[in-house]
């Protein structure tokens, strides 16, 4: 299969405010994949989806933590993969901003499963990526490209629709998603082979797409996050990230916070959440789920 070249993204700086480009699914409330229909969420921690091989030569099992409404009796419902941040050498699946999403979809609907990935000793600490970095980065697209493959291998089993899938995350995991979602035709190598890595939806809190190949008609969906003084992954690459993507006829949205830093979850939780969820009900076309 071709596999596209890997190339550095540059920068740009132009504001763009997509906000009143997602308006709310319209319907009675409470709607399911809109609204909080279920009160309680049921945790499945550390549920394996590979085993991999380290580049120090190790075995590696990687983990997930799934995030399901409790009592729920849909049996094809959407599913969000959540990968977390960290410089690509730190952080875990229990990242707080991680959590505090996978729980609110899952009391709508969603199928949430928060992963892990293999990390390195020095990852991304600077705005210009070295070989190590891209190395990392590489690493981690391939870990999350298997878990897409495993949760659509395994659909049925965890009750998921598997021609919606999105994902999404912060910093190095926002990088991540991505490179999942504009790679989903060009898969690394990883477990599962045969089974398609293509996501539907990506969402990008302080991320971009680094390094990514050419962005296509086909790839999925985006939604980008992010502050204009973010010191570790500057906006100008997000900006970029969403120039590409619209330039190849995609829909993406790039939502920008004047003089915000990295990460800033919880002074926008809301406006990430709500804007969020109505990204995702019309890039998974949730008007004709399974309800």
């Amino acid at each position: 299969m071709r596999r596209r070249p890997l190339v550095l993204v540059a920068a740009a700086l132009v504001a763009f405010v997509a906000a009143g480009c997602l308006a709310p699914p319209v319907g009675p409330a409470p709607l399911r994949y809109r609204d909080e229909i279920f009160t309680a969420v049921t945790k499945t921690a550390d549920v394996p989806f590979a085993t991999v091989t380290s580049r120090q030569g190790g075995s590696v099992t990687l983990l997930g933590d799934f995030y399901r409404p409790t009592g729920d009796t849909v049996t094809s419902r959407p599913a969000i993969i959540w990968v977390h941040g960290g410089g690509f050498s730190g952080g875990n699946r229990t990242s707080a901003e991680l959590i505090d999403e996978a729980t609110t979809f899952a009391k709508k609907g969603f199928v949430n499963l928060s992963i892990e990935y293999r990390l390195s000793p020095t990852g991304c600490s600077a705005a210009v990526p070295n070989a190590e970095c891209v190395l990392a980065i590489v690493d981690a697209l391939t870990d999350a490209q298997t878990a897409v493959r495993w949760l659509r291998a395994n659909a049925a089993t965890y009750g998921v629709d598997p021609n919606r899938i999105a994902i999404g995350g912060s910093s190095a995991g926002a990088i991540t998603a991505l490179n999942v979602g504009f790679n989903g035709d060009t898969p690394t190598a990883g477990p599962l082979p045969t089974v398609s890595s293509r996501v539907q939806a990506a969402v990008s809190l302080s991320g971009a797409a680094l390094p990514v190949g050419a962005i296509n008609a086909g790839d999925a969906a985006t939604i980008l996050f992010h502050g204009t003084s973010d010191p570790l992954v500057p906006y100008a690459w997000g900006k970029q990230t969403y120039d590409a993507a619209r330039a190849a006829g995609l829909s993406s949205y790039l939502i920008t916070w004047q003089g915000q830093g990295h990460v800033p979850y919880a002074q926008n939780r809301t406006q990430i959440l709500d804007t969020t969820t109505n990204f995702l009900y019309q890039s998974l076309t949730l008007t004709s789920a399974a309800r």
